[in-house]
């Protein structure tokens, strides 16, 4: 995997998690499928659909598609039914390994760094530890420390604020087009990370 990092350098880096720090994007993929398989999910969510909508919380994501199939799943059942399906099969993780080379090196030069993700921190602790990154992060945001996940800036003002760095002075790392647009949002630049799907 090449990444095409800016030409200077920035006081703080804020990383997503799923798909940008750890390989974990086919696993909620499934875990994704098991609940909507679980629950009588009356449409089929393909996974090009899935990648699309990387970056969006959970619960947000079962409220649209209520909307679009006129059903009405509790996005808090799916959602739990989601998070205790992939905690069964955390063993299958492993780091992103150009971006987790990153982190390290940030870490290990003393910089400002972070996680931003759409996941709860019930599923980025245990994702992080098991692709052994966790210790590198003393600032980890999730959805429920903002009013608004990804698209919108929320969460990577609050990670730019806890680090003590103005927004424009830091660079994020994401593999979803909402978390893009989140960094633009927030007038951050930014790296997009390929995933294995493209």
């Amino acid at each position: 995997m090449k990444l095409h990092l800016p030409d200077r350098e920035f006081d703080g880096y804020i990383f997503d998690c799923d798909g940008t720090l750890v390989d974990s994007m086919p696993l909620h993929f499934k875990a994704w499928t098991a609940s909507f398989v679980h629950h009588g999910a009356p449409w089929d969510w393909s996974e090009d659909e899935f990648y699309a909508n990387a970056g969006v919380p959970d619960r947000v994501t079962v409220l649209e598609l209520n909307e679009r199939f006129g059903a009405s799943l509790c996005p808090d059942e799916v959602h739990e039914f989601k998070a205790e399906w992939y905690a069964r099969h955390l063993h299958e993780i492993v780091a992103v390994d150009a971006v987790a080379k990153l982190a390290r090196q940030y870490h290990a030069e003393g910089r400002k760094i972070s996680v931003a993700s759409g996941s709860d921190i019930t599923l980025v602790e245990p994702s992080l530890d098991r692709a052994g990154l966790l210790e590198l992060f003393d600032i980890i945001i999730t959805p429920a420390q903002v009013k608004r996940g990804k698209p919108a800036p929320d969460m990577f003002l609050l990670a730019a604020e806890r680090m003590g760095v103005p927004p424009e002075s830091c660079l994020v790392f994401e593999d979803g087009q909402a978390g893009i647009d989140a960094a633009n949002a927030a007038g951050m630049e930014s790296v997009f990370v390929p995933s294995r799907f493209e």
